[in-house]
Formats: structure tokens, C-alpha cells, sequence
């Protein structure tokens, strides 16, 4: 495992980002399994501990113990200070080390920027929350149980709409069949449209992908520019997110160092390497590439107020049950609140792709965590040893 340490200075959680982040350290045999710790610092280096500490047990043991190639995580603690650590390989082909703060996809985590840039239309008088998806887009939804003209903002941004979910449709049931093909966004709501409602609009939670694909087309009609710029130019680049990106269309690559992500195509078989792919697939609803780091940046400029208004902020942080994700995990509009077990919750979002898992989030007292696999978890208790990670890093 290696372990890079940084420390951020100013008062109160508005300070700067640390200006630029290290190379990786590489450490000589490492495994599989898992490989010694090392500490790699900035101007301003953390001590390091006595022994492993709870994240570097947590990513050794999700790579050891649940057969995950590889483990990343930056985690900021109370002191204001940054540290990111690597468990396992980022190529099983030549066990080339994982890179320390390597890019990932971020997967779902897109949403929470999706719905930031549907806010600040609302801030700007552009959007309305409670007004019906007809109102910007005229027609769109027409289908069996479901009404564009019943379905309003609000519910797509909080999984309350009961449209029908696109990625159940047969042509997408194996994603490693069209990892290259690039999908226009409505050919993927076409998908959804040929299927019958979940529930009538507004009676219920349940989790969607989308709704957040027809979001995204929202903020398309009233800016006149594609989402990934309205996103970029929102958020990536209003609080300088550099290791952050929405893919363009044909962008298959990873564009910085990275770890290489894989699948497996049945429970417990062999891990085949799926890193390149065409995120049209997931869209507004998924496709961000980013890094641990900056998704700590994300969620605490986010919480911070450096996003968005004082209003939105507060209907973005309005939730309601979502215990489809576990217990007492709660909704509000493209960003969860989930408790810990020292006490609080934490908002973030979590995200997973084909070949990568992230959780992780922030705390009102500024402490962030981010967590990601190269490996979506097959099972449910690996599932349950990435959330637990996430919950010792914060209540270490």
C-alpha cells in the first residue's frame, strides 16, 4: 500500500486546494495481494503511524480477503490534512503499481453534478423545480403510466418520477457488448419510453438512471450547450477540479495516470480488463472521470456553499427515504446522507461503472472520504467491507 499525505492551511473549510499532487511512489514487489505500506508527503508531511491505520486495513483487506485488484482513497481528517492511499495493483497483466491519486470513473457521482448545474438554472430563474418536464421539454415523455406533463423537475432529480429505467432494456443486459458504441442520450430515453411506468409519479422512491438522462437534456434546451460543458464550465472549472472531466463523444481513454478497471462476467470467475469504453452509455447520469481527491473537493465546495445558492442548497439537501440502499439512508436531489456508526452522517453520492466502485462523501465538520475499486463487488459482503471502509476512515 502506498500513503500520500498533504496538509491544507487557511481558516475554517473555504481553503485553497493543494496546488499540485505527487507522483506516485513505487513500491518494489508488490503483489496481488497487497504490498507494504510507504509514505510519500508534501511541504507539509504527516507523521506517519505507529502501524497501519484503519484505511490501510480496510484497502488491504478489501484486496487481500475479497480478491479486489486494487484500492484507492483519499481521506481528510479533522486536522485539515490529506492523505491518499493505494492498496493492491493497477495492472494485473504487469503488476505495475496503482497510481497514488489515479484517475477513475466516477460513475453515478455524476449525478450530484448534473443536479448542481439543474440548481443553479433554478437559481437563475431558468429552471423550475416543481414545474413539469413538459415545460422545457414538449413531448418527451409519453408512454405507458407516465406523462412528461404529471413529471416534474424535483422528481427526476430525486428518483420520484417512476419513469421506467432505460438500462433494463435487452440491448444493454451486457454492457461489455457495446463497451465502444456510442449511444445518442435519446436513444437511450427511447429505450425507457418503450416500457411501462414503475409507479405513478410522486408516490414512491426508487432509484433510476433516467431520470438523470432526461435532466441532462433539460439543461441542454434552456442553455443551448452540450451538459458535459454546462458541467464543466459550472463545477470542474469554477472550483478547479484539474483531475476532473466529462468525456466528449468517441473519448474512450482515461486521460491521466490511472489503474486499470475490470470485470468479471459471472460471480467468483476470472477478472477480465475493462478500463476503455464509451460512457455515452451513462451520459449525465454517469460518466464523469475524476479522482478520490477531487471528489472530496467536489462534496466539500458543494457543502461549502461555493456551488450553489443558499436555497438550492437547502431543496438539494431536502431528502427523503431511500432504504433501498441501506438502512437510514436518505435522498435528497442527486446527493445522499448516510449515518456512521461514531455518530452523523455523511452526503456524498457513490458511483458505480462496468469496472469501478466509489463511496465516500463528507461531514459538516469537514472531514472527507473517498473510496474506490477497480472491481464492482460480486457479492454482498464485500459490498458491506467497502461501506464499512468508508465508515472506519471517517470514525477512525
Amino acid at each position: 500500500m502506498t500513503e500520500h499525505a498533504t496538509r491544507r492551511t487557511g481558516t475554517g473549510r473555504r481553503r485553497a486546494a493543494v496546488a499540485a499532487a505527487l507522483a506516485a511512489a513505487v513500491v518494489a514487489g508488490l503483489t496481488a495481494a497487497g504490498a507494504p505500506a510507504a509514505l510519500a508527503s508534501e511541504a507539509a508531511p504527516a507523521p506517519a503511524a505507529a502501524g497501519p491505520d484503519s484505511v490501510r486495513r480496510s484497502l488491504d483487506a478489501l484486496v487481500r480477503d475479497d480478491g479486489l485488484p486494487a484500492a484507492l482513497a483519499a481521506v481528510r481528517g479533522r486536522d485539515g490534512r490529506t492523505r491518499t492511499y493505494t492498496a493492491g495493483v493497477g495492472d494485473l497483466a504487469t503488476g505495475a503499481a496503482v497510481p497514488v491519486g489515479g484517475q477513475v470513473r466516477i460513475g453515478s457521482n455524476t449525478k450530484a453534478f448534473t443536479a448542481v448545474a439543474v440548481l443553479q438554472l433554478v437559481a437563475e430563474g431558468k429552471v423550475r423545480l416543481d414545474a413539469p418536464v413538459d415545460t422545457y421539454l414538449p413531448g418527451l415523455l409519453r408512454g405507458d403510466g407516465f406523462d412528461g406533463r404529471t413529471v416534474t423537475v424535483r422528481q427526476l432529480l430525486q428518483h420520484t418520477s417512476g419513469l421506467p429505467e432505460y438500462l433494463e432494456d435487452p440491448a444493454l443486459a451486457d454492457l461489455t457488448a457495446v463497451r465502444y458504441r456510442y449511444f445518442e442520450p435519446r436513444e437511450l430515453i427511447d429505450m425507457a419510453l418503450a416500457r411501462k411506468a414503475r409507479f405513478p409519479a410522486g408516490t414512491k422512491w426508487e432509484y433510476n438512471n433516467t431520470n438523470y438522462l432526461v435532466a441532462g437534456l433539460i439543461v441542454q434546451k434552456v442553455t443551448g450547450r452540450p451538459v458535459g460543458e454546462e458541467i464543466t464550465r459550472r463545477v470542474i472549472d469554477r472550483i478547479g477540479l484539474r483531475h476532473t472531466y466529462f468525456p466528449a463523444p468517441g473519448d474512450l481513454a482515461i486521460h491521466e495516470r490511472h489503474p486499470k478497471g475490470y470485470v468479471r462476467s459471472e460471480p467468483g470467475g476470472p477478472l477480465r480488463e475493462f478500463t476503455d469504453m464509451d460512457s455515452s452509455v451513462a451520459w449525465a447520469a454517469g460518466a464523469v472521470v475524476s479522482t478520490d481527491t477531487d471528489l472530496n473537493r467536489f462534496y466539500t465546495a458543494l457543502l461549502d456553499g461555493r456551488l450553489l445558492p443558499p436555497a438550492q442548497l437547502a431543496e438539494m439537501r431536502t431528502t427523503v427515504p431511500a432504504e433501498e440502499l441501506g438502512a437510514g439512508i436518505r435522498y435528497g436531489l442527486g446527493l445522499q446522507s448516510r449515518p456512521l456508526s461514531c455518530g452523523g452522517v455523511y452526503w456524498g453520492h457513490g458511483g458505480t461503472t462496468q469496472a469501478f466502485r466509489s463511496r465516500g462523501g463528507v461531514t459538516e465538520d469537514g472531514r472527507a472520504v473517498n473510496i474506490t475499486v477497480t472491481a464492482v463487488p460480486d457479492n454482498e459482503a464485500t459490498v458491506r467491507h467497502m461501506a464499512d471502509a468508508v465508515d472506519a476512515a471517517f470514525c477512525r
